[in-house]
């Protein structure tokens, strides 16, 4: 086994192993520290609940709606134009609003057209280029009750603007 492995098969181990011998040292309840972390983690996921469920409804319409194919076929000449591939436009499109059906997208477009073609490639790296905006602002900034989140969202969507438009330069010019 070679010392890469060795190190990544054993850091979180004694990383924690570390993080509870340097809170007993420091008198720290590291037990009752990490049950109340638990606990938090429980309250939190129950409130973001209804956020995701709205989120996930939300896409499901959309999707069945016809929205999405409409969508396609009015951007695919100007794509084509510029020499993008319109399989690429509902990745684009979906994956601020759900990693999931991102995922499941870029995974169909794959395997549709190769992990090394040149749709294969923009999808994998578009998927990491972007984030999944909508999803943050409505399930997390939901949870701790922040209504006013519009400038959160111009933000966000500049940076997958940007980050979609860097993954087409990049894979245009690297491959």
């Amino acid at each position: 086994m070679e010392i890469v492995s060795i190190i990544s098969l054993w850091f979180i181990p004694i990383l924690i192993g570390f993080i509870l011998l340097y809170g007993t040292f420091k008198r720290v309840p590291t037990y009752e520290s990490f049950v109340e972390g638990g606990k938090e983690g429980i309250k939190i996921a129950f409130s973001i609940i209804p956020f995701l469920v709205g989120m996930l409804v939300a896409i499901s319409i959309f999707r069945a709606s016809g929205a999405l194919d409409y969508f396609m076929n009015l951007v695919r000449p100007f794509l084509e134009a510029i020499g993008v591939p319109a399989e690429i436009a509902p990745l684009a499109l979906i994956r601020p609003i759900s990693g999931n059906a991102a995922l499941g997208m870029t995974s169909d477009l794959i395997a549709a057209h190769g992990p090394d073609s040149f749709v294969g490639r923009l999808a994998a790296v578009l998927q990491g280029s972007t984030d999944t905006t909508f999803y943050v602002l409505t399930v997390y900034f939901g949870a701790v009750g922040i209504k006013k989140m519009g400038d959160a969202l111009k933000v966000g969507l500049l940076a997958d603007l940007v980050g979609i438009i860097a993954a087409i330069v990049v894979v245009v010019l690297v491959f």
